[in-house]
């Protein structure tokens, strides 16, 4: 088969590799569309360490299934699928108190870490277990498919953060989960939105989805002032940071108020620096937001229904020949790309 190899850091080669094998609980999935997500880019230069090559990349996929494995019972040849980004054991004991996302044996499609490598879907083919597979909505096109894992990943955090009605919500960088995030709080119990970024077309995205207020941070140097202003001089009640840096990080800290909670998405850089005093002192409960854990489902019911935008967000579709241009096109943050689609 046809696949996009990470070589080396920055080196993307289109090449043959072999097909995958499948096991009897497992099915061959023909890939029809793969979305670039920002941790390919920051894996594609090694930042991450969490795509140590030779790799095929990508976890945001959708297909058809071409071949299924003797054990599959509840998909058959022919099914539109997309699939989660977690494989993980049944039996493993975080999954059976439902936390999957948190398996001991849990790998992503496309990564790899130390501890393990798992290729994914840059490719022509792709083998996954059937326990993460879901069907297509008829409605539901495989480009649309391709971003229910992001929209998947905002819907987690916001599952594990405890907003009451009509609380202030802030979120702290408005890249592709940030803006779905935006797009879920304002279908959650959540007041007023605040969305902070550094980038005037992504805050109009996200004005645009739903924010109420927004913020650049790199012109703005009154936020923490015009965030009190509208929070009775107290702070956002609830924060989602989805950078993933210490800058991101204290600004999300800073700006809620005592007792809130601040749940950190983004996962760029392995270590960070917090504002330990402001975080003790004021009992801010600091709480990680790992992956899926079974909304995928819900999504895609959301997006069927047209109730999360995912379209708006797609900035291009291409042949997954023409990977590595899109590739340095996204590192570059040439301005205006979201999503990117690959198609093999």
């Amino acid at each position: 088969m046809k696949a996009l190899v990470l070589e080396s850091y920055n080196n993307l080669v289109y090449k043959d590799m072999p097909e995958p094998e499948y096991k009897p609980n497992e099915v061959l999935v023909r890939v029809k569309a793969c979305g670039i997500c920002g941790s390919d880019i920051h894996g594609f230069d090694g930042s991450s360490g969490r795509r140590n090559p030779p790799l095929i990349m990508g976890h945001e996929a959708s297909g058809v299934i071409v071949e299924a494995g003797s054990a599959v019972k509840n998909y058959k040849v022919g099914d539109r699928v997309t699939f989660d980004s977690t494989v993980y054991d049944l039996d493993d004991w975080y999954t059976l108190k439902g936390k999957y996302n948190l398996s001991d044996s849990r790998m992503v499609l496309g990564v790899s870490p130390k501890e393990y490598k798992r290729h994914g879907a840059f490719a022509e083919y792709v083998v996954v277990p059937e326990h993460i597979l879901y069907h297509l909505p008829d409605s539901v096109t495989f480009e649309q498919a391709a971003m229910v894992e992001s929209v998947a990943v905002a819907a987690h955090a916001i599952d594990l953060t405890p907003i009451n009605l009509r609380d202030t919500a802030l979120v702290v960088g408005t890249g592709m989960i940030g803006l779905f995030l935006v797009q879920l709080l304002k279908l959650s119990n959540a007041g007023t939105i605040i969305a902070i970024d550094i980038d005037d077309q992504k805050l109009a995205l996200a004005k645009k989805f739903g924010a109420d207020h927004t913020f650049n941070s790199a012109t703005d140097s009154n936020i923490h002032e015009s965030i009190l202003a509208l929070t009775h001089n107290r702070g956002a009640d609830v924060a989602f940071e989805a950078v993933g840096v210490s800058a991101t990080i204290k600004m999300a800290i800073e700006n809620v108020r005592k007792a809130a909670t601040v749940t950190l998405v983004g996962n760029i850089s392995p270590k960070v620096e917090i504002p330990l005093q402001a975080v003790v002192t004021r009992e801010v409960r600091l709480q990680g937001s790992c992956a899926i854990a079974g909304e995928y489902g819900i999504v895609l019911e959301l997006i069927e229904k047209g109730l999360v935008d995912v379209d708006s967000l797609l900035s291009a579709t291409a042949p997954l020949e023409d990977g590595a241009d899109w590739f340095k096109r996204l590192y570059a943050k040439e301005p205006g790309l979201n999503k990117v689609i690959l198609q093999p």
